[in-house]
């Protein structure tokens, strides 16, 4: 068994690196528009639209309130009845509806020499790029918790703009997951990150999301250096949520118990999902962000609609 060690911990340094972080992410985000714009546009050429005239059901249902959305939205005789506001909205709007979030943790900043680019541009890219192609196709798109869903055609700007004044925001910290924000019956939701949290707790995320009925897609960002562990000799492994270190070595002894943990933790989060009829894709930093978004809209495609209502009495 290698020595190892736990170093001292050190909150200051990892407030400083969160204010970093965010100004580096406005200083990289204007080139990352417009290789979202690029990626969009060339899944977009081998992909037709989505918008069907007529198409979905007509009747009226009704949806939290977002913050952002115009107040005229509010259905207040149905507000009334409780202490949430709602909106009222006829199903067909709710089908074309996809709400995206986008992982800008401190793990998804890692990058190693065999990566096109680091976790957290990936994911910006495809989140971006994929709000792109949908309102393109005829759909909306809006950011989980903080906008409506919208259907403009400087989506991708909407967007960069909303990220960019939550991260200079005072006192703001980026989550490993979203909140629980529950969505309508018809629309569907897309999560994109590394997923290295508990498998617990991303389970609990999806049954939040999805209370309603909601599908979902999880894309699971990951650098190939995160899969292979190609690391041996003396190494030391850094906490980006902390300042814990860990020294170990012959580091190359951790490698087949850590492949098979990383295997079972997706396994655990792929299981959750299928629970509740979401995707799970996977997608690597050494391979082109094209390859993430064309299969993630095929998913898209075959979950178009709500999923079904579960009978009376049925547990679910």
């Amino acid at each position: 068994m290698p020595a190892v060690r736990l170093l001292e911990k050190n909150a200051s340094r990892v407030a400083r690196r969160h204010q970093n972080h965010a100004l580096e992410m406005a200083n990289r985000l204007p080139d990352l528009v417009a290789a979202a714009r690029e990626v969009a546009a060339s899944v977009l050429h081998g992909v037709h639209g989505r918008r069907r005239a007529g198409e979905g059901e007509t009747f009226w249902q009704f949806r939290p309130f977002v913050a952002g959305e115009a107040a005229g939205r509010i259905d207040w005789r149905r507000s009334a009845k409780d202490e949430r506001l709602y909106v009222r909205e006829r199903e067909w709007e709710a089908a074309h509806t996809v709400f995206l979030w986008i992982d800008r943790s401190p793990s998804m900043w890692f990058a190693s020499d065999l990566a096109l680019q680091p976790k957290i541009d990936r994911a910006l890219v495809l989140g971006l790029a994929c709000a792109d192609l949908l309102v393109r196709g005829g759909e909306r798109a809006g950011l989980l918790g903080l906008t409506p869903a919208l259907a403009v055609r400087n989506i991708v700007e909407r967007f960069a703009d909303v990220l960019l004044a939550q991260e200079a925001a005072a006192g703001y910290a980026p989550e490993e997951l979203p909140a629980a924000v529950n969505l309508p019956r018809a629309a569907q939701a897309i999560l994109i990150g590394d997923f290295l949290a508990d498998p617990a707790l991303i389970s609990a995320m999806i049954e939040g999301v999805s209370a309603g009925g909601a599908r979902g897609h999880l894309v699971m960002i990951a650098d190939p250096v995160e899969e292979t562990f190609p690391f041996s000799g003396n190494t030391e492994f850094v906490d980006v949520d902390s300042e814990a270190r860990l020294r170990a070595g012959h580091a190359e002894t951790f490698r087949q118990e850590y492949i098979r943990r990383l295997a079972l933790h997706r396994e655990a989060i792929a299981a959750s999902a299928r629970t509740r009829r979401w995707t799970l894709t996977m997608h690597r930093t050494d391979r082109p962000a094209t390859a993430a978004l064309l299969a993630l809209r095929v998913q898209l495609d075959a979950n178009a609609g709500p999923a079904p209502r579960a009978p009376r009495g049925a547990v679910r």
